[in-house]
């Protein structure tokens, strides 16, 4: 293939991501290929109808920033896979530079929302120039990526030394369900499984911890038990997702409460005892 033609400064906006492949075009810059991934086609769709709502998205969001307060970036912080831009915003409106990269419908969601600094394209595609980026995250991702350290070495090499990784994933082998089927996972992680994974990719874990400590029981007793049962009548769609992020009735209030005492640990730099997802937050070690 022809590399792309070069676009005039008239053309740009006032920012250029650091790839000589990427193309500026309906208002986003955009790569030339776009490679198949893991992940369910109505999936930015489903997840935008209630991540502004969720209490889900809204505590890994507040989780997150949590992270990136205790470990602040050098730099813009690239979301990669980052959907509709909702973490990509959150962190803007934090007061960090970010930018979104990601290959889905999201991006055209993410601009309508706000969002100024989007690159349509998987991180394989995206071409950044190697020791490019400063700081780089990838929530709920890594799960969907066969070969995660493939990806990850990807990564490291377009990351400057030193630069701050972030990442969340589902955790428990254990509760691995229908659930994570039709999400397009390859896996769920321990700790030690993704503490690993980094380590052998060129990365240095500062902090690593789980949360939502209070969804084993009901992931555990309403997903993972029937899966193992081989009772399976459940497909995810747009209802289903709908479903699982709103709160059973009466709730609120123990949800929320539990949301603080982790929010608290996670701010203090404690790490929480077990949970369905992990946080993590790493650095790149020179090659």
């Amino acid at each position: 293939m022809m590399p792309p033609e070069p676009v005039s400064a008239a053309e740009t906006p006032g920012w250029q991501p650091p790839s000589s492949t990427l193309v500026w075009r309906d208002g986003c810059w955009r790569s030339p290929d776009l490679s198949a991934v893991s992940y369910p086609a109505e999936g930015n769709a489903a997840c935008f109808q209630v991540e502004d709502s969720s209490y889900w998205f809204q505590h890994r969001r507040d989780c997150i920033l949590a992270a990136v307060a205790r470990h602040p970036p050098a730099g813009r912080f690239f979301d990669i896979g980052g959907g509709n831009g909702g973490m990509a915003l959150a962190l803007q409106a934090a007061g960090y530079a970010s930018a979104l990269v990601e290959p889905g419908s999201g991006v055209e969601r993410a601009r309508a929302r706000g969002l100024a600094h989007v690159v349509h394209a998987t991180l394989d595609d995206a071409g950044f120039a190697p020791n490019s980026l400063p700081a780089a995250g990838m929530f709920d991702v890594l799960e969907h990526i066969e070969d995660d350290r493939k990806l990850l070495r990807a990564l490291h090499g377009q990351m400057a030394p030193g630069g701050h990784f972030f990442c969340t994933v589902p955790a428990g082998p254990g509760l691995w369900s229908g659930a994570d089927v039709d999400a397009g996972h390859f896996r769920r992680y321990t700790p030690a499984m993704l503490a690993a994974t980094l380590a052998e990719t060129g990365f240095a874990v500062e902090f690593l911890s789980p949360f939502f400590t209070w969804l084993i029981a009901p992931v555990g007793a309403l997903r993972a038990l029937p899966w193992r049962l081989r009772y399976r009548p459940r497909r995810t769609s747009l209802d289903t997702v709908a479903e699982d992020h709103r709160l059973p009735r009466g709730s609120a209030g123990f949800v929320a409460t539990v949301h603080r005492w982790e929010l608290e640990r996670l701010r203090a730099g404690r790490k929480l005892p077990f949970g369905t997802s992990l946080l993590c937050v790493a650095r790149t070690l020179p090659a």
